[in-house]
């Protein structure tokens, strides 16, 4: 019979006691990382210690990320395996756990107290109430804060390179999230959390502000958004919302300043916000310098892809109408017709629900950290309505545009802004075995001329030095102290 036990040593871990043979593996496996445990032999029969914690990517350890883990006992010999105890939620340094069966729910670790409707209401309650001084700091989200990246952690690395001693906050949805080196990571929902963003002078934000916001008298929040738009935004999609246009007006009052990639993008973001009379910084994007400075050499290390493999990214945008990625693309089949490694990449909104995509030569990249460095990663870029096609222009490598769906999406979920098959900067393909055929023909020179224009219209601040004008923005008008 197996039972099972907090380990109390050290890192938080997960114990399994059993009788009997040991099983020839334990496991637990999640939609985004799993964990092997070790299984060792005791006088009672034998323990597997399955530690709550994993390295991604080469980098450094940290917990796993939130989610429901499948307990996975291969027996081996052991005759006698069943369902473990269950396990109460217990709160430890860097997880909140509980076991029920043969499942583990991992979650941030927010005391309980705090993480109710009660709980909340009273942080926020403080949070809107308090008077504390404001803080020479930095508080950053990217992405609601399910990861360190895009023009905010861009802007992190030169703040922190002009003002070593700065205090840098990271708001992240749990502690697998790595930030940026000597920031302080907050737990979103947690004490720290709601202390930090009231406290700091400048917040640095690439999305919507979450749950309540109110702006302390000399803060100021500096919104990068993440893309330039192709597909409609906010006040301008499909179908008249009253309660969206509240959402949104309401939204752009929190920032005082916008960031744009481009002039395109800055007339765009201003309609459709309703971001009047407020200043728009047009300086190209800070997530991009990297795309000027460096080459692809350490991403490749990190995925472990050798110097001379051709790699194909594969990151389409996310839809209104489901959670998880699109599956227009069988990425083993695309690797085996084309003798790539293939890189898929999941939007933002994708990276909780479903699951990585698994197959030869493919390794999914939803879950790695920075895109930017993805995009010196990979040979090509697939993609179908994604900003990131304005990003990866950059580089000056070929674009492909899978867009099976390409009437509903420009019909009926969300409409674009311009004539996608026009100006595209890549041939447009309906199926795979067009994407296959387009990957091994000949550059097209029509299409060679649309890639030039396409780059002069958008990237033409994209030299490399964005963050650095960004920072110079922030220090000259008094947005922090140096």
């Amino acid at each position: 019979m197996t039972s099972a036990r907090w380990s109390t040593s050290g890192a938080s871990a997960l114990e399994l006691l059993g009788t009997g043979p040991a099983p020839a593996a334990v496991s637990l496996i999640g939609p985004r990382a799993r964990v092997a445990g070790r299984v060792a032999p005791t006088d009672a029969g034998w323990t597997a210690t399955l530690p709550l914690a994993a390295s991604r990517w080469g980098g450094e350890v940290l917990p796993l990320p939130t989610g429901t883990y499948r307990l996975e006992i291969e027996r081996g010999e052991a005759s006698d395996v069943r369902v473990p105890d269950a396990l109460p939620v217990a709160l430890m340094p860097d997880v909140r756990a509980s076991l029920d069966g043969w499942s583990l729910r991992i979650g941030p670790p927010v005391d309980p107290a705090y993480d109710s409707g009660e709980g909340q209401a009273a942080l926020e309650r403080r949070y809107a109430t308090a008077h504390e001084p404001r803080e020479n700091a930095v508080f950053f989200e990217s992405f609601y804060g399910r990861n360190a990246s895009c023009n905010p952690l861009a802007i992190d690395r030169e703040l922190s390179r002009r003002i070593p001693g700065l205090v840098r906050y990271w708001s992240v949805v749990d502690h697998s999230v790595a930030v940026p080196e000597g920031a302080i990571p907050v737990v979103e929902g947690s004490p720290e959390w709601w202390r930090a963003r009231g406290a700091a002078r400048l917040l640095v934000v690439n999305d919507w502000l979450r749950r309540r916001f109110v702006r302390r008298p000399g803060q100021i929040v500096l919104q990068t958004w993440h893309g330039t738009p192709l597909k409609r935004l906010a006040l301008h999609r499909p179908g008249f919302d009253p309660r969206r246009a509240v959402a949104v007006i309401r939204e752009a009052r929190r920032w005082n300043v916008l960031l744009a990639q481009n002039p395109y993008a800055a007339g765009i973001l201003k309609k459709a916000y309703a971001f009047l009379g407020r200043p728009i910084w047009v300086e190209g994007y800070p997530r991009n310098d990297v795309l000027s400075t460096e080459d692809g050499s350490d991403a490749r290390r990190r995925l472990g892809i050798d110097p001379g493999e051709r790699v194909l990214l594969y990151a389409p945008t996310w839809r209104d109408d489901r959670e998880q990625i699109v599956d227009f693309v069988d990425a083993a089949r695309l690797a085996a017709d084309t003798g790539a490694m293939v890189l898929v990449r999941g939007h933002s909104r994708t990276l909780l629900p479903g699951e990585d995509a698994t197959g030869a030569r493919v390794i999914d990249v939803t879950g790695f950290p920075d895109t930017s460095q993805l995009l010196l990663a990979a040979d090509a870029l697939i993609t179908d309505y994604s900003s990131v096609m304005f990003d990866f222009t950059v580089t000056g490598k070929p674009v492909y545009l899978l867009v099976p769906d390409l009437e509903h999406y420009r019909g009926e979920l969300r409409g674009f802004y311009f004539d996608l098959e026009t100006y595209a900067p890549g041939p447009l393909v309906r199926t795979q075995a067009e994407l296959t055929a387009a990957l091994a023909a000949e550059p097209d020179a029509g299409v060679a001329a649309r890639y030039r224009r396409w780059q002069e219209r958008f990237n033409a601040r994209e030299d490399g030095r964005a963050a650095e004008r960004v920072v110079d923005r922030i220090l000259d008008q008094g947005f922090l102290d140096r």
